[in-house]
């Protein structure tokens, strides 16, 4: 089944990311262990003093390099929604972010996620109960990305599995709003000292959904405000391709009734590519999976392309666009290779987004599990379609994303047992299986692994890579 015929708006997600743990170490391979230089830096994670971090100032902690933040080239990176909160996480309000549908308590009926992180590795202070029993019994509880000590152990994760790092959400319909501006501001923060303490890659992902029309200039100075008051284009850990920042733009195109119109998008790619003082960027558009034949989700209006022409690299989204491993083979055989071909004509290059299954039933209450893991096979048919296309780069949909269960890290079999809220689960898979997966992916798009040596990898199911 395609989502898109039932929700064609099908838009990203609107405010950010989570997940976590893992089992059965004999069966499925642990953490790498780690080195004297990454035990100090365990110790720097938790001795760093939170003053070094103020919300919207330079960077001053220790840096530590692995990943190369330089180039965009052979980077799997992950999406970074970083928007859950909760009561008593010290946030402006204080309230549940993203775990529930409506205001009040996070109970049966009001959840809004259908995975359940994986908390047995956090510290209780990181821990915020909920009314859910788990199936075992014992009290259920979940985290606040507002937590630095969470979102560090996350960045901790993308080291020990080899991931690159991550595009950190920040919405454009926040930025207006103090409440909601200082709690993107403190995940960014967070985001930002977690890649440097891990050597990880992060970037800035603006994402539109939701911005009115005339309101295009709240998000061009906001990046001003980045770059002047957080200098964040000058921390080490920055992601760069070609000398010049990275930032994403996502939402270009999309034929849902969006009120912010191409003049205003075309407007903020100049912008972020041209300014005097702010600009100079390596831009990456965030478009419909169809942006090339400006059909089905993308809107009919050859402007569009024109607008596209602009960027440095195109990333369509495909969530729910495809259901099953022989879809995604049959996407990437009929629109992924043509639109790479269509960008290498252009001297563009192009991020195909990949993700590992999909389910919005307690936002929703639509079809619960309406797009099975496959116990990994889903996701680990697009690394193989996407490397086969010749693509130099992958956008996974997501780390933390436990909305629309497509979060990749550590997420729990024990889940909580509701009457009207359901939750999904690993299908008895470890809870760092993914993470693993979505490294296994990284060493393939990179050249570092075949397809053969990856499928053979004793700490992946053969069911996983029997194709």
């Amino acid at each position: 089944m395609n989502l898109l015929k039932q929700s064609y708006f099908f838009r990203r997600w609107i405010p950010s990311l989570v997940f976590i743990v893992m089992t059965n170490a004999m069966a499925y391979g642990q953490s790498a262990p780690l080195s004297p230089d990454a035990t100090s830096r365990e110790l720097q994670t938790e001795t760093t003093d939170k003053d070094l971090l103020t919300n919207f100032g330079p960077y001053k902690g220790p840096v530590f390099k692995d990943v190369d933040t330089t180039t965009l080239s052979d980077k799997v990176m992950c999406g970074y929604q970083g928007w859950f909160g909760a009561p008593g996480d010290g946030s402006p309000g204080s309230v549940w972010r993203h775990w529930t549908k409506q205001k009040g308590p996070f109970v049966d009926g009001n959840a809004k996620v259908d995975l359940w992180p994986d908390m047995s590795e956090l510290n209780s202070n990181e821990c915020f109960l909920t009314d859910f029993k788990l199936a075992d019994g014992n009290p259920a509880e979940v985290f606040s990305s507002y937590e630095r000590q969470t979102v560090l152990r996350h960045f901790k994760w993308m080291r020990d599995y080899g991931i690159d790092g991550v595009f950190v959400q920040r919405f454009a319909t926040h930025l207006n709003s103090q409440i909601n501006l200082n709690f993107c501001n403190t995940v960014l923060a967070n985001c930002r000292e977690g890649a440097n303490l891990n050597g990880r890659a992060y970037a800035v992902m603006y994402d539109l959904t939701g911005l009115p029309k005339g309101h295009i200039d709240e998000v061009i100075n906001d990046w001003r405000q980045l770059r002047k008051k957080m200098a964040i284009t000058d921390d080490p850990a920055y992601l760069h391709d070609h000398g010049k920042p990275v930032v994403a733009v996502w939402g270009i195109g999309f034929n849902d009734g969006r009120d912010y119109t191409l003049d205003e998008c075309r407007k903020l790619i100049e912008f972020l590519k041209y300014d005097s003082e702010a600009g100079g960027c390596t831009v990456i558009v965030g478009v419909p999976t169809y942006w090339r034949e400006l059909d089905f989700d993308a809107i009919n209006d050859p402007q569009l392309l024109d607008v596209l022409k602009m960027a440095d690299v195109i990333s369509p989204w495909t969530v729910g666009r495809y259901s099953t491993p022989a879809e995604a083979a049959k996407y990437a055989d009929n629109t992924l290779k043509p639109d790479l071909k269509w960008c290498q004509r252009q001297g563009i290059n192009m991020m195909p987004v990949v993700f590992p299954g999909f389910s919005w039933y307690n936002m929703k209450g639509v079809q619960f599990n309406q797009i099975p893991r496959l116990q990994g096979q889903f996701l680990w048919s697009q690394f193989q379609e996407t490397k086969k296309a010749g693509a130099s780069m992958v956008y996974v949909a997501m780390f933390d994303e436990v909305d629309e269960g497509t979060a990749i890290f550590k997420c729990a079999n024990n889940v909580p047992v509701g009457q009207r809220s359901k939750f999904l689960t690993f299908d008895g898979m470890p809870s760092d299986f993914y993470l693993k997966l979505v490294g296994n992916g990284t060493r393939l798009i990179r050249g570092e692994a075949t397809v053969k040596s990856a499928r053979t990898d004793e700490s992946f199911s053969k069911k996983t890579f029997a194709n």
